[in-house]
């Protein structure tokens, strides 16, 4: 698989920093290479491929593997002939597949694949070195922070979100509760969100009362939880958990204007 030996991680830090670089060359070959690597999974021709300076003939229909290095490079290869490998081993024969998709189709295949196979060379090591509880939360947690080499290569990477507005900011100014709604779906129906922060007051006792009824259930009255579906009602501008109203965060996404049960009810009877 890679012809230059390369250093073994054995800590967090040299697991994520060797994911990182796998990472680094696997997106480089699915996006500014791709010609490249797309005309090196040709399924019917012999191929003659240049790999670290040393000619490996990739023989007529192999089936073939698409490597990321630590060193942020990448290459085309027959899977190791070792059993069990060294380290696992990538989706084999993505050459089969090539001429029987869509070009994009076939490379956000390649990439769901290649993050799988990242996570399982990281998590080896991991097991290998005998990574602790907390460790491998480290290490997950450092992982997670990047996004998927899927999400680059379909132009679906995730911006980081703002988990420091809570829920009740959205009642100080009735407008900009409704535009993030558009804007930012998952945010505005009480996606997760991190404990409610104090808030410099500037304007005395209303804005205390507004933090205050804010940060509870309009149900049941309970406060705020991080870990916790919560969505605002449109007209009252109260918030609720998603249990209490019976509404789920994959339901939220389809309701443009959401009334709490009260505000549904008193316009039932006018």
């Amino acid at each position: 698989m890679e012809g230059i030996p390369h250093p073994i991680p054995r800590t967090v830090e040299e697991v994520f920093s060797d994911f990182r670089g796998r990472r680094a060359g696997l997106i480089k070959a699915l996006t500014n290479d791709v010609q490249k690597f797309y005309q090196l999974c040709d399924p019917d021709c012999l191929s003659f491929c240049l790999f670290l300076l040393t000619y490996v003939v990739l023989a007529e229909k192999e089936n073939l593997c698409l490597y990321g290095l630590p060193n942020e490079t990448w290459e085309v290869n027959l899977p190791v002939e070792e059993v069990p490998p060294e380290l696992p081993e990538p989706a084999l024969g993505i050459n089969f597949a090539r001429d029987g998709m869509q070009e994009k189709d076939w490379l956000s295949l390649v990439a769901v694949h290649s993050d799988s196979w990242l996570l399982a060379v990281a998590f080896y090591f991991g097991a290998r070195f005998g990574f602790g509880k907390n460790e491998r939360k480290r290490l997950f947690q450092m992982i997670n922070d990047l996004p998927t080499i899927f999400e680059v290569v379909t132009g679906n990477a995730k911006q980081p979100k703002d988990q420091s507005t809570p829920p009740n900011n959205s009642s100080k100014n009735k407008s900009s509760g409704k535009v993030s709604r558009q804007s930012e779906p998952l945010q505005s129906k009480g996606v997760k969100m991190s404990p409610l922060p104090k808030e410099e007051d500037e304007s005395g006792e209303e804005e205390e009362e507004d933090d205050e009824q804010g940060a509870t259930c309009g149900a049941c009255g309970d406060n705020y939880g991080a870990d916790e579906f919560w969505i605002c009602c449109d007209v009252c501008e109260r918030w609720f958990h998603g249990k209490c109203v019976k509404i789920t965060p994959a339901k939220a996404e389809h309701i443009k204007q959401y009334k709490c049960p009260s505000c549904s009810s008193k316009r039932a009877r006018v």
